[in-house]
C-alpha cells in the first residue's frame, strides 16, 4: 500500500463501527486551527513584540487576554464534539439520479447545548443543526445515488467551528449505512397482456362469460373490450368504457427482458422493465417480472413492486 493512504489509516484509525450507538471520545477527535485561527494567532504575535518593543504594560495584558480567549475557544471547540452518541437510521430506496437521505440520531448527554454540528459523506454537500442538553435530534445526510444497486456512502465527517471558528475540530463515525437505489425508470407503452384462466392455462375471449360490469379503460385494454354503446350514449363527455367478466380468464402482464429490444444495452434494459413495472403498477394489473434465473409471479400492490424493482436493482450483482 502507498505511505499516504497507511499514514491515514493509522493517524485517523478508518473503520466501520460495529459497535452502537457510535461515542465520540477524545481519541477520535482531531482539531487544527482554522485559517481564521492562523491569522489571529499571527496578530497576537505582532502585538506581543510591538508591547516588548514599546514596553506597554496594557499591550502585555491584552495580549494574553486574548491569547486566553483562543485557549478558552479551543476548549469550547473540542467539548462540541466529546461525549456525542450516534445511531444510524434506515434510508428509504430512491431511483438513480435522486438523492438518498440516510437518518443518523445524534444524542447530546452533556448539560450544555451543542450548536452548529455539520455532517457530510466525503465531498459531499452538509448539513447543519444544534442539539439541546439532554436531548436527541434526528438528521438526513444527502447522498447522491449515481447507479442502481446497495448505495454504501462511506464514512461520515462531523465537524465544528464553534463558537469563534478559530478552531475546526472533527471525526470520523462509519457506521453500517446501506440505501437500495432503483434504476432510472425509461416510460415505454406496456406489452400487450395475455388472458390466463383461473387454472393457470392461456384463453381466448371465449372464457369471458359473465358480464360484471363496467371500468375505465386503461393504456393497456385490448380495444376489443371497449363498450362501445355505452360510450355511445354520451360520446362527448364520457371517458372510454371496458367490459368486466367474471368466471373465465382474467389479464395478466408478464414483464419479460426479453421483450425489451435486443439492441440496447443491459442496464436500458432493466431501465425499460423498470418503467414497466410503474406503468403496470398504476394500471393495476396483475403482472410478473421474467429474468434469466428469476422469476416473480404475477400479482399487484405496493409490495410486490417494491419486490420487483429490488430484483431490478440488484440483478446482475455481485454477492458474497
Amino acid at each position: 500500500m502507498p505511505l499516504i493512504p497507511q499514514l491515514k489509516q493509522w493517524l485517523f484509525r478508518f473503520g466501520r463501527d460495529e459497535h452502537l450507538p457510535i461515542v465520540l471520545t477524545q481519541r477520535r477527535i482531531f482539531i487544527i486551527p482554522t485559517r481564521t485561527g492562523l491569522l489571529f494567532a499571527i496578530v497576537l504575535v505582532v502585538m506581543l513584540l510591538g508591547a516588548i518593543n514599546y514596553n506597554l504594560s496594557l499591550g502585555h495584558a491584552l495580549v494574553f487576554l486574548l491569547a486566553g480567549l483562543g485557549v478558552v475557544a479551543m476548549v469550547h471547540t473540542f467539548r462540541n464534539l466529546v461525549a456525542l452518541r450516534l445511531s444510524p437510521g434506515r434510508a428509504d430506496p430512491v431511483f438513480t439520479g435522486e438523492i438518498a437521505n440516510f437518518q443518523m440520531l445524534l444524542e447530546n448527554t452533556h448539560r450544555q447545548a451543542r450548536r452548529s454540528l455539520d455532517l457530510a459523506f466525503e465531498k459531499q454537500e452538509s448539513v447543519s443543526l444544534d442539539i439541546p442538553a439532554g436531548e436527541r435530534a434526528m438528521i438526513a445526510i444527502p447522498c447522491p445515488a449515481k447507479v442502481r444497486g446497495r448505495l454504501d456512502p462511506g464514512r461520515i465527517t462531523l465537524s465544528t467551528c464553534y463558537p469563534l471558528g478559530l478552531f475546526h475540530a472533527w471525526s470520523y463515525p462509519h457506521p453500517r449505512l446501506s440505501c437500495l437505489v432503483y434504476p432510472r425508470p425509461i416510460e415505454t407503452p406496456l406489452p400487450p397482456p395475455s388472458a390466463v384462466s383461473h387454472s393457470g392455462q392461456r384463453q381466448g375471449d371465449n372464457g369471458q362469460e359473465d358480464f360484471t360490469g363496467l371500468r375505465q379503460r386503461q393504456p393497456n385494454d385490448s380495444p376489443r373490450h371497449i363498450a362501445w354503446k355505452a360510450v355511445a350514449r354520451d360520446f362527448d363527455n364520457r371517458p372510454l368504457l371496458i367490459k368486466q367478466f367474471a368466471g373465465g380468464a382474467a389479464e395478466e402482464l408478464w414483464l419479460d427482458l426479453s421483450l425489451t429490444p435486443a439492441s440496447s444495452t443491459l442496464e436500458t434494459k432493466i431501465s425499460l422493465l423498470t418503467g414497466w413495472v410503474i406503468a403496470a403498477e398504476r394500471s393495476q394489473t396483475r403482472y410478473g417480472l421474467r429474468l434469466p434465473g428469476r422469476e416473480l409471479a404475477p400479482d399487484q400492490g405496493n409490495i410486490h413492486r417494491d419486490t420487483c424493482l429490488e430484483v431490478l436493482a440488484l440483478y446482475g450483482e455481485k454477492t458474497s
